[in-house]
């Protein structure tokens, strides 16, 4: 029997002051990485897709943004901060 599956894992990049697109609040924005990597009897072997988004600390809101958007809001993080 081979036991395999997915697994998704969430990492925060930074915390951004961005403008809420939902709300219009100038708020603090996590930005965070989605990887979702396939597994091989519980083990993780590979990453099958990653995401990147944005999420509103006011109110609640994600929006999801390309890998090159993210680099450039990261970036802007480090001159910045």
């Amino acid at each position: 029997m081979i036991i395999f599956g997915t697994k998704g894992y969430l990492y925060q990049l930074a915390i951004l002051t961005l403008v809420c697109g939902r709300c219009g609040n100038p708020a603090a924005h996590a930005l965070r990485k989605r990887v979702t990597k396939f597994t091989l009897f519980f083990v993780p072997l590979f990453p099958v897709s990653t995401t990147y988004l944005t999420q509103c600390t006011f109110c609640g809101a994600e929006e999801k943004v390309s890998g090159q958007q993210a680099q450039r809001l990261l970036a802007g993080a480090s001159v910045t901060g």
